[in-house]
């Protein structure tokens, strides 16, 4: 059987180049909604993965869930820092970070309407087991003072976290003396400060979580795991901080992810209409062509592959324009409140090869099912009625 060249497919859409464009601009703005969509959870889940470390564990009270929700006794805390896996520095003292973890209210900056802020309580071994967190401005806080350090994306989106001011957190004045940037990480979104004063101010009796460093990343964890769960001392939950923050993100990025892939399958139904009525019109404009292709040899299965060509063409056209709309997207920081923790979470919308080929395979889907019907009834007119509508 031969086959219609695939310039024949684009020269009919630059004929109609207008209706083409209109038809593409729809098709364009769905794939922009559907990559953008998994674009933000992919963002989002970046953010949280990359806070956690292969080598550290994240240990909570038992059926907590999250950080602000737990609760462990110092006891508790050094029983857990003194266990064998745990990793030792230079000077025999465990790598291990009794933390506690609150929430305070700030005013955005661009609103200034208040919105939920993570207050970490750490010290200089909480410090040592975050390598990727370094100061952008100012200094560290110091122990025992009332001073805390903000996160790039606390300091740029709400007010009154420069250097220098002061912020009013649980009935004491704290001094902002410096700015931290944590590799776009979720500690960006975070206030730090000296864990014992932190404690005093909020009134808080036992620590929220203990961060620790393990001596063998691979055997250790399981070691631990099995050491912690032998301990009726302790009742604790221990995961690995990777895991720990990944799952952080599941619950948000989930229903990013099925409520924008059901709006833009419903915004797709209105794209794969307009591109079945322009292809129904480029069939109804080229009755007398078809016939004349038909006459000259080339069979229905060549006229229904060219018809499909062009409305896969029409949709790949559409799809790369999405995409690259969608690919601006790189350059906004946004925030949302994770449902973990009910905090603040910033993050950046973040392109993969996946998400564009998932883009791209969702464009020419709706390019197939737009152009099916159009392409099967131009396969199924007849030689003669084609002839003679002409």
């Amino acid at each position: 059987m031969r086959a219609l060249p695939l310039g024949y497919s684009l020269r009919n859409l630059w004929v109609r180049r207008v209706t083409t464009l209109l038809t593409a601009a729809g098709m364009a703005l769905v794939v922009f909604v559907f990559a953008t969509v998994l674009m933000m959870t992919e963002g989002i889940r970046t953010t949280l993965v990359a806070t956690g470390s292969a080598d550290n564990v994240v240990a909570l009270r038992k059926g907590a869930g999250a950080e602000v929700n737990s609760g462990i006794t110092r006891a508790q805390a050094a029983i857990l820092a003194a266990a064998a896996p745990i990793a030792r520095d230079g000077e025999g003292r465990p790598l291990a970070s009794a933390e506690t973890v609150v929430l305070t209210n700030l005013p955005r900056r661009a609103s200034g309407q208040p919105s939920n802020v993570t207050l970490r309580g750490t010290g200089e071994a909480g410090l040592a087991l975050r390598p990727q967190v370094r100061l952008v401005e100012g200094r560290m806080f110091r122990p025992g003072r009332s001073e805390v350090v903000a996160g790039l994306a606390i300091a740029r989106g709400f007010a009154g976290v420069e250097v220098g001011s002061m912020l009013r957190l649980g009935g004491r004045d704290w001094q902002v003396v410096g700015v931290f940037d944590a590799g776009r990480s979720a500690f960006d979104s975070e206030i730090w400060a000296d864990g014992d004063q932190l404690m005093q101010a909020f009134r808080r009796q036992t620590v929220s979580t203990v961060v620790a460093r393990l001596a063998d990343p691979a055997a250790g964890f399981d070691a631990l795991v099995a050491e912690v769960e032998a301990d009726p001392r302790l009742g604790l939950e221990v995961e690995r901080e990777e895991r720990f923050y990944a799952r952080q993100s599941e619950a948000l990025a989930n229903f990013i992810r099925i409520l924008g892939t059901a709006l833009a399958v419903i915004f797709s139904i209105g794209a794969v209409v307009g591109a079945t009525i322009t292809m129904f019109g480029a069939v109804a404009a080229r009755t007398g062509e078809i016939g004349t292709l038909r006459a000259l040899g080339f069979r229905r299965g060549a006229v229904l592959a060219a018809f499909l060509a062009e409305a896969l063409l029409l949709s790949l056209v559409g799809g790369l324009a999405g995409l690259a709309a969608a690919t601006l997207m790189q350059a906004v920081d946004v925030s949302t409140t994770n449902f973990a923790t009910f905090s603040e979470l910033a993050f950046r919308f973040t392109l993969t090869p996946a998400i564009a080929l998932q883009s791209l395979a969702f464009a020419l889907a709706m390019g197939l099912a737009g152009g099916a019907v159009p392409a099967w009834r131009a396969a199924r007119m007849e030689i003669v009625d084609c002839l003679r509508a002409a």
